[in-house]
């Protein structure tokens, strides 16, 4: 699984948060994770602690513990992440073009609808 930009288990925190309905607490997040060993409780409250610090996650205060949330949905925060790399790049044409040459058929339909669903730009008026 593409972990975008994250550690394993930071990225199996967020996995859990964004396929969450609402905020999650530590006890919740740690249920709730698909990760492939047993990971401890305080282990999963730095981490989240850590991805808050980052500015990955919103919190509040909910008795003695702290519910958390996203700062941004994961469609987001991987449209965010493609663009950095296209940025990053001394070529970004060259680098689109190479992007869309590795793509499959279907992800080239993807990307042509979501081309054609933009709104026009407007025209500078003189």
């Amino acid at each position: 699984m593409v972990q975008q930009g994250f550690g394993e288990l930071e990225f199996a925190i967020m996995d859990a948060l964004w396929r969450a309905e609402q905020p999650l607490i530590v006890r919740d997040i740690r249920a709730s994770m698909f990760y492939d060993r047993e990971v401890a409780y305080t282990t999963v409250m730095t981490v989240t602690n850590i991805l808050f610090h980052k500015g990955m996650l919103h919190r509040e205060k909910s008795g003695r513990a702290w519910r958390y949330w996203p700062q941004e949905d994961r469609g987001d925060h991987t449209a965010r992440l493609m663009l950095e790399v296209l940025d990053g790049s001394d070529d970004p044409s060259t680098a689109m073009t190479r992007f869309i040459e590795r793509c499959s058929e279907e992800q080239r339909r993807l990307i042509s609808r979501a081309l054609h669903g933009l709104p026009r730009p407007r025209r500078a008026t003189p």
